[in-house]
C-alpha cells in the first residue's frame, strides 16, 4: 500500500503510525500488542508458541503451520562484557531504556557508542545539564542531514565515489579536522560504507558541535570499571554517576525458539546467505535478517508469502485429486 502522494519525504511519526494502522486496517491485519514469545516448538504437524501478555501478566499459547520470525537482528539491547562492570555503584541502563537527561542533571554520565543513538542521547543529556563524555572506539562518518540528503540526490546521476567526495569536502569544511577532538573518519566513504557494511553514517543534532566548545568530551574504549571510576585505554580515570550503553542490539531467537533444524547460528543470525529464500524445516522461515533495511524485509516478506502460497495451494490440488 502506497503512501499518499501528499506525504512529505521524511513523515512525521504520528503520519507514520496513522499509516500503519491504515495498512492493518486495508490488509484486515489484527496485531497483538504487549505479548513476549516465551517459547516456539515444533510438535504434531503444527507450531506451538507461548507468549506471556505482559499487561495481564497471563500465558497464552498460539498454534500454527507457519511460522515466520520477523523480529530482525536487532531485537534486544546489547551491553558489552566490560570488565569490572558489576562493581558499578552507580545507575547503568541500554539506550534502548533512554527517556530524557532530566533526572541526570547535574551529574557525570558516560555514554558508550558514537553511533546515532549515542551521539543523540550524549546531546540531550548535556542540554538537560549533565557533564557528559562519550566514548568513541571505532572510525565514524559524522554528517549533517542536509548533507545525508544532498548524497541520495546526487546518487541519482552520480557514482558513489564521486558523490562520497563532495559529502566528505563538505563535512570537513563544516566540522573541520576531528581528529584534534578523538573522532577519526573510516578511509572509505560514507555511501560506500553504507552499500558495502549496511552501516549508516551518523547524522549530527549538534553533538559535534558540543564536542568541539569542550561541553562533551570524547574518550577512547573502556579498559576497566572500578567502583565509581572508569579507566579508559589511553590511562585516563574519571568519576561517573551513571553509564549509558548505546552499544546497538542483537538477536535473541536462540533464547525461545526451539525445533528451527539449525537454520539459525549461535549468533541468531540464519545460516542461509543473503540472497535466498530463508527457509527451515516445517514451515519455519525468517524475515529481516539481511541487513539490507526496508529493502531487503520487503523482498523477504514477498518471497515468504509467495513460497507459502505456493504450498497452500499444492496441498489443496493434492486434497481435490483424493
Amino acid at each position: 500500500m502506497p503512501f499518499p502522494s501528499s506525504a512529505p519525504t521524511y513523515l512525521p511519526k504520528h503520519d507514520f503510525i496513522q499509516y500503519l494502522d491504515e495498512y492493518a486496517s486495508h490488509f484486515n491485519v489484527t496485531p497483538l500488542y504487549h505479548r513476549r514469545v516465551s517459547c516456539a516448538s515444533f510438535g504434531d504437524r503444527n507450531w506451538l508458541v507461548v507468549a506471556e501478555n505482559t499487561q495481564s501478566g497471563t500465558t497464552e499459547s498460539y498454534s500454527a503451520k507457519f511460522l515466520v520470525v520477523a523480529t530482525g537482528e536487532n531485537n534486544e539491547g546489547y551491553i558489552p562484557p566490560v570488565s569490572g562492570l558489576g562493581s558499578f555503584n552507580g545507575e547503568t541502563m541500554h539506550a534502548s531504556f533512554y527517556d530524557n537527561g532530566n533526572r541526570f542533571c547535574g551529574k557525570d554520565v558516560l555514554v558508550v557508542g558514537s553511533g546515532n543513538s549515542g551521539m543523540e542521547i550524549a546531546f540531550d543529556l548535556s542540554n538537560c545539564g549533565s557533564r557528559v563524555s562519550i566514548v568513541v572506539r571505532s572510525p565514524v562518518h559524522y554528517l549533517a542531514n542536509w548533507m545525508v540528503k544532498l548524497g541520495m540526490e546526487m546518487l541519482k546521476f552520480l557514482s558513489i565515489d564521486v558523490v562520497d567526495k563532495i559529502v566528505l569536502m563538505l563535512s570537513k569544511i563544516k566540522y573541520g579536522d576531528l581528529n584534534n577532538y578523538g573522532i577519526q573518519r573510516p578511509s572509505k566513504g560514507p555511501f560506500y560504507l553504507k552499500v558495502a557494511t549496511g552501516r549508516s553514517p551518523v547524522i549530527d543534532v549538534g553533538t559535534i558541535g558540543k564536542i568541539q566548545e569542550q561541553k562533551i568530551k570524547v574518550l577512547p574504549s573502556i579498559e576497566k570499571v572500578d567502583g565509581d571510576y572508569v579507566r579508559f585505554a589511553n590511562g585516563d580515570t574519571k568519576r561517573f554517576d551513571a553509564i549509558v550503553f548505546a552499544t546497538g542490539y542483537k538477536s535473541a531467537v536462540r533464547e525461545w525458539l526451539k525445533d528451527d533444524g539449525a537454520l539459525f547460528g549461535e549468533n541468531g543470525i540464519p545460516k542461509v546467505e543473503k540472497s535466498k529464500l530463508r527457509k527451515g524445516e516445517n514451515g519455519l522461515y525468517c524475515a529481516g535478517f539481511g541487513m539490507m533495511g526496508l529493502i531487503g524485509i520487503s523482498n523477504d516478506a514477498k518471497a515468504i508469502s509467495h513460497d507459502i502460497v505456493v504450498i497452500l495451494n499444492q496441498e489443496s490440488s493434492l486434497f481435490d485429486n483424493i
